[in-house]
């Protein structure tokens, strides 16, 4: 009779062990899942999607390859482009090219500008007409800018000095400045600059500022 009882006890405390097993097991597969998932929701939540500005464009001089249907290709890069001129295969052409750039803010808070690839938008018999449009899409413009401040920087002795300006963007930008004009800007609130617009070519309201020089 004890016997058997030492044996039911036996496969019961088996029992119960091969239970405490198993759920041990679950328990890190689980505890693996949520930190995987974890992970992963952090790895896809590293930057928050960004808004798409007009950056530049360009023009150069192509040469008509294959003519399909109503478009040719420009070579020699062998981008598409809708033949509104009825070029002829060989044909030279003056294109201009559009790059638009995506802003975008990472979890950290920093500015990250990424460049499209340049993409013809049209072509032209004449560099002159080409050059005309690119005129009325990049202009330069004399501004005043807030100036958020001035610092400087010391390395081994050496001394560089910068200006931080906010763009009409809303942008800031740091940008190297002669000592000269450090002093001059120390007790300023406003700067005078030159500043090229760069218009969308479908939007002509939308556009982006870039610094391109002191005024002062």
């Amino acid at each position: 009779m004890g016997l058997r009882i030492n044996r039911a006890l036996k496969f019961f405390l088996i029992a119960i062990g091969i239970m405490v097993v198993i759920g041990l097991i679950g328990g890190c597969a689980e505890s693996s899942k949520a930190l995987s998932t974890k992970n992963n929701t952090k790895t896809n939540s590293a930057s928050t999607p960004g808004n798409f500005v007009p950056w530049d464009y360009r023009v150069e001089e192509k040469t008509v390859g294959d003519l399909i249907g109503v478009d040719m290709t420009l070579l020699p890069d062998n981008q598409l482009l809708a033949n509104d001129e009825n070029y002829a295969t060989g044909d030279k052409v003056w294109t201009m090219s559009y790059m638009n750039a995506e802003m975008k803010t990472d979890s950290a808070g920093r500015a990250d500008v990424v460049l499209s690839t340049w993409t013809p938008i049209k072509s032209y018999k004449t560099k002159a007409a080409a050059d005309a449009d690119l005129e009325n899409l990049k202009v330069l413009v004399d501004t005043s800018v807030d100036l958020v401040g001035v610092y400087k920087t010391e390395s081994s002795g050496k001394f560089r000095e910068f200006a931080v300006i906010t763009l009409p963007s809303g942008n800031e930008m740091k940008q190297p400045i002669s000592e000269e004009r450090y002093i001059k800007f120390k007790d300023k609130k406003t700067v005078k600059v030159t500043l090229e617009t760069v218009h969308d070519y479908e939007n002509y309201d939308e556009t982006m500022a870039k610094f391109r020089g002191w005024k002062e």
